[in-house]
């Protein structure tokens, strides 16, 4: 690409999105100075290097590239998560596309990294969606109920009247049946008590957990500290906090207990974050408590319902777990955030930090 007229050159090294031009072995033969701030090097450490050398191997289906020189196919792709071999991970927009030069074929690839405003305005529609299949899923379980206790109450009462205990076998079958289905309807309504908030300890209710983790789990997890103690008390109910902390950090444990992933590895991390912008609402100051996790990842085809009710990747999930760990977290005007890729997991829970003296509710 040395023969690149001065023009082209300055209108790209301009350029604020990444662009890296490949030939047809997938060697990287150009890339702009933009592309050079995304994969964090310097240009004799990426040119001509092999492209899938920078990242995981499940980031790209390299068949795409290929029947892109094969067929001319120029394709796009909106909000791929980009992760580096390095552990750094950011969402893109990405195009490629193919052109000549001198009969030779290359693509050219635009990154174009989608900005935190996207973000934000992504989260905030999908709480919306959340909170709309949760209501939706709330009414549909009261309408179950009512008649559930119906059907059992006309069971309890012909099992009275039935005069051998084989027929009462059947009644007593369908009781059972009734109890399951209105414990399962009680915990797709979620939590029915009201939060009991104080000013409490997150390192206190983290361990905890962990100590619950460390003594139920019958498959060998390593489960790491990296805590920020300088994270003042947050107002909320250590009793729910704890529950949802819980049930991320169960899920993670049984995810990599099903993946029998060698040195499984659960890390308990806590941060500050300033100017966090929570369903729509800018708060000064949170705090942040991730579970991470060595696993396989979540399917990125369950990433955008992964909070609904039901919905679930493990074999003998209810897929209720992070439905109630995200109600929980609503109560303390938070939110659960989800970075995943192969061999990647963390969860976060932000939540708001009030002053002592701020009049809270």
């Amino acid at each position: 690409m040395g023969n690149t007229p001065l023009l082209l050159e300055t209108i790209f090294q301009s350029m604020t999105n990444a662009l890296l031009v490949l030939d047809d072995e997938l060697n990287i033969v150009y890339v702009n100075e933009a592309a050079l701030n995304v994969f964090e090097t310097g240009l004799t450490q990426i040119q001509e290097k092999p492209f899938n050398e920078f990242f995981l191997e499940e980031c790209f289906d390299l068949s795409r590239f290929q029947k892109a020189f094969m067929k001319g196919e120029e394709f796009s792709e909106a909000e791929l998560q980009l992760c580096f071999k390095d552990g750094r991970c950011t969402l893109v927009d990405l195009q490629a596309n193919i052109f000549k030069v001198e009969h030779n074929i290359y693509l050219l690839l635009e990154i174009m990294p989608v900005d935190k405003q996207r973000k934000i305005s992504q989260e905030t529609q999908q709480y919306a969606q959340q909170m709309a299949a949760r209501e939706l899923i709330r009414g549909l379980a009261h309408e179950i109920k009512n008649p559930l206790g119906g059907i059992r109450g006309a069971a309890q009462l012909l099992n009275k009247q039935l005069p051998s205990k084989e027929q009462q076998e059947f009644t007593q079958m369908i009781m059972e049946q009734a109890d399951r289905l209105r414990g399962l309807v009680d915990r797709l309504l979620g939590p029915n008590t009201l939060p009991r908030k104080d000013y409490c300890n997150l390192h206190e209710v983290i361990e905890k957990v962990r100590s619950l983790i460390l003594v139920d789990q019958s498959y060998s997890i390593s489960v790491t500290r990296d805590y920020d103690p300088s994270i003042p008390d947050v107002f909320g109910d250590p009793d729910m906090l704890q529950q949802a902390l819980l049930n991320i950090v169960r899920n993670a444990s049984q995810a990599l207990k099903e993946a029998k992933i060698q040195q499984p590895n659960i890390r308990l991390k806590t941060r500050i974050e300033r100017s966090s912008v929570i369903n729509g609402k800018r708060h000064a100051l949170c705090a942040l408590i991730s579970v991470i996790d060595n696993g396989p990842g979540i399917p990125k085809e369950l990433r955008d319902t992964l909070f609904y009710p039901m919905v679930t990747s493990k074999k003998n999930g209810s897929g209720l777990g992070l439905s109630i760990a995200q109600t929980l977290t609503d109560h303390h005007h938070g939110k659960i955030d989800l970075e995943s890729f192969p061999g990647y997991t963390e969860f976060t829970i932000y939540i708001p930090i009030t002053i002592k003296d701020a009049n809270n509710d």
